[in-house]
């Protein structure tokens, strides 16, 4: 049993309390299947939320059973949420989808032979046919099927759909209420379906109508017709700018008693289930599969990836191809005249000042592709799949599953990516001075530290477009506020340097070079303030990981849904 008891829901306008729902009292018994219609923006949808949890009431009860859910909340075993956007990958096949929601949200001891339960649920939905084909393909009727199955694998007692039929075909959304319908006669089990169409009112058991916020009707659909004195459903929308809600929310008030749905005789109070949600760890693994076949079928991002992985150390060792060589040096003794020595000098430091140019551009050049790399990487990861991520989190899916899934899948990329682009141009240029194994560490830190930053601002944006031209700007000022080319002011320079990754990375390489052959020439192409001792680089660009890895871990937890 459904209960809800002059529910409110208000939000700041302004410094003005807006109820978008006003006093809201609701009755549904088990087994049956609702309707929950009104005009665009009365409230459908926020109703909708607060019952499921998602909303939080400002004023009034909740009741499931005799459970107070204001104490209690709904396990994520017991209800399913189907909202209106699609909850699926394209690149997943419709019965991968599944099997990975299954994973995700019922432990192997609930289920052991997951295999032919999720048989079992496409049979149910209507795709077990259509199992093999991705989601990508699918009409959207089928993507509706393919989120109601997503949710039957943990067959919730309490499943609410919004908008599951908005912009189908009138074949195709019979079909879906149809589906519903027979997803309502388990005993146990409540329906509810938010629609603005008022088409096939008849497999419903009850219909509530709001209007502005106020609940105006709730009854059995062929009494719609008599309470609202119309000839059809069609003209209630019309009739009801006809009069001010609070007329309709009385009116209502008086006569309800006359049209609501018996609630039966049930007061025992509802169990609660318990939780079979696997373990972060079982999550995790499931994630991290599931992440790795995505992007082996995403052939766009394999042919980027290909083209940046391949491409991007070419690139750097084009200017490299002539090599490096050693530099010249003064003659430990004066020999010649005064204007030969001066004309040696000069020509000394040509050599020192060119081949220390050719190191340091190198080194930056190796760096910014990399971190143009690292946007790539991660600049969509968590926004572009953001409603999936809230929905599978409703579902009982653990945020640090999910960070450590991005987390190691991540790494993966970044060792491919920094390893080849330091051992290729290595390989293609020999004499590039320093330690290899060193310059391969720091390439690896700052690919990981961009990557990470990236992360965490995909994290907290509200959509991949934004996450990924914040991503771009944040590599586009790496070079200039890095001072390799430019010479900063001294007072930016403590300012701005700690957030450049580009900069540690940068002035790290050259800090292992200035001792040896080449010194003289990094130092002549350097400030003395430029170069930041090797451990310093570390630390700097451990700590631009570690923050990333934060601020999307902090970003995640908080709710955008």
């Amino acid at each position: 049993m459904l209960k809800l008891n002059n529910v409110s829901f208000a939000i700041n306008d302004n410094g003005e309390e807006l109820h978008l729902i006003k006093e809201a009292s609701i009755s549904v018994p088990p087994g049956k299947f609702m309707a929950i219609v009104g005009p665009s923006g009365c409230g459908k949808t926020t109703l909708l939320k607060i019952i499921a949890g998602i909303n939080e009431e400002s004023s009034g009860d909740i009741n499931w059973g005799e459970r107070d859910l204001s104490e209690q909340d709904l396990t994520a075993s017991e209800v399913g949420y189907v909202p209106q956007f699609s909850i699926a990958f394209d690149e997943l096949t419709i019965k991968e989808s599944v099997r990975y929601a299954l994973r995700l949200r019922v432990n192997k001891e609930q289920a052991p032979n997951q295999s032919d339960l999720v048989s079992t649920i496409l049979d149910k939905v209507g795709l077990k046919e259509l199992s093999d084909r991705k989601v990508k393909v699918l009409s959207g009727g089928q993507k509706r099927r393919l989120s109601l199955a997503l949710e039957l694998v943990t067959d919730p007692t309490l499943l609410l759909c919004d908008e599951v039929t908005s912009g189908l075909d009138p074949r195709s959304e019979k079909e879906i209420v149809t589906l519903l319908h027979s997803l309502s006669q388990n005993k146990k089990r409540i329906v509810v379906n938010v629609t603005h169409s008022l088409n096939h009112l008849d497999l419903y058991d009850i219909i509530l109508v709001l209007y502005e916020g106020h609940v105006v009707y709730q009854g059995p659909p062929d009494q719609i017709s008599h309470y609202f004195s119309v000839e059809s459903a069609e003209e209630i929308y019309p009739l009801l700018g006809c009069r001010e809600v609070n007329e309709w929310h009385e009116s209502w008030q008086k006569h309800k008693h006359t049209y609501l749905i018996d609630d039966g005789t049930c007061t025992d109070a509802e169990p609660i289930p318990i939780s079979y949600t696997p373990s972060p760890i079982s999550q995790f693994i499931a994630l991290i599969s599931r992440r790795f076949k995505i992007f082996s079928r995403d052939k766009t991002q394999l042919i980027l990836q290909a083209a940046m992985i391949l491409g991007f150390p070419l690139l750097v060792a084009v200017f490299g191809l002539d090599g490096i060589t050693q530099p010249k040096t003064l003659p430990s003794k004066s020999t010649g005249s005064i204007i030969e020595q001066f004309n040696h000098q000069v020509s000394v430091s040509e050599s020192q000042i060119k081949i220390g140019s050719l190191i340091s551009g190198l080194i930056m050049f190796q760096v910014i592709l990399l971190t143009l790399i690292a946007s790539n990487n991660s600049a969509r990861e968590i926004a572009g799949e953001r409603e999936i991520f809230e929905k599978e989190r409703f579902g009982g899916l653990h945020t640090s599953s999910y960070i450590a899934s991005k987390i190691a899948f991540l790494t993966i990329l970044v060792l491919i990516q920094s390893l080849w682009m330091g051992i290729f141009v290595q390989i293609c240029i020999p004499s590039l001075p320093g330690s290899a194994v060193t310059r391969l560490l720091i390439l690896f830190m700052v690919t990981a530290a961009m990557t990470s930053v990236c992360l965490g601002i995909s994290g907290i944006m509200k959509s991949p477009e934004q996450s990924s031209l914040l991503s771009i700007y944040l590599v586009g000022f790496q070079l200039p506020l890095s001072g390799a080319i430019l010479t900063l002011p001294h007072w930016l320079e403590p300012i701005s340097r700690p957030f450049i990754s580009a900069f540690w990375a940068w002035s790290g390489n050259l800090d292992v070079m200035k001792e040896g052959f080449y010194g003289q020439s990094i130092h002549a192409v350097t400030q003395e303030s430029s170069l930041q001792p090797l451990n310093i680089c570390i630390a700097w660009l451990s700590v631009h990981i570690l923050t990333g890895i934060f601020v999307a871990y902090a970003g995640t937890k908080r709710p955008q849904w």
